[in-house]
């Protein structure tokens, strides 16, 4: 959510005749009109702010809106750099797939799963494998079990359309 996004009402901008003042020390002024709570803000040198419009009556409070929209930008750059982004990586097999490409595809899982991402086991049934989706299903619970180590199940495998999903997951996640 950006600063500008949600705008405050500050100074001249603030219309109401009643408002509920609060000083910059977080100290209860009472409630008086706009005009004397912006004199009351001019002599300090700060900045009157609509905090809560829809409050009976608007709350206000005087401070440095410089500083308070600086703190906001700061903070939300603090929340954006610890926020984790998790991918999900899609690892496809096939019906006939052959034990070193097995292992393969399941090494590639341990890689992704290890960085942190979630991976999609996809199976595509082409054609008269539509007739085997349980050699499909034999392989989802195989490669499940190969990963069983370092990773949980977070859907378990499922037939949709002609493709068979299964989605995995870091085992620390669950």
């Amino acid at each position: 959510m950006n600063i500008s996004a949600k705008e405050l009402q500050i100074n001249e901008e603030i219309k109401d005749k009643e408002l509920r003042i609060i000083s910059n020390d977080g100290e209860q002024l009472g409630i008086m009109s706009a005009s004397e709570a912006l004199k009351i803000a001019e002599e300090r040198n700060l900045d009157l702010v609509k905090i809560s419009p829809q409050a009976k009556p608007p709350v206000c409070k005087i401070m440095d809106y410089g500083k308070y929209r600086f703190d906001m930008a700061k903070r939300e750059k603090e929340a954006r750099k610890n926020q984790k982004v998790v991918d999900i990586k899609e690892i496809r097999l096939s019906v006939n797939i052959d034990t070193h490409d097995f292992d393969t595809k399941v090494g590639h899982a341990k890689r992704f799963i290890a960085s942190g991402d979630k991976v999609k086991v996809s199976i595509r049934f082409r054609g008269r494998e539509m007739a085997h989706t349980n050699l499909g299903l034999e392989i989802m619970q195989r490669f499940a079990q190969s990963c069983v180590e370092f990773a949980s199940i977070e859907k378990p495998a499922k037939l949709e359309g002609r493709q068979m999903l299964m989605f995995l997951a870091p085992k620390s996640a669950k």
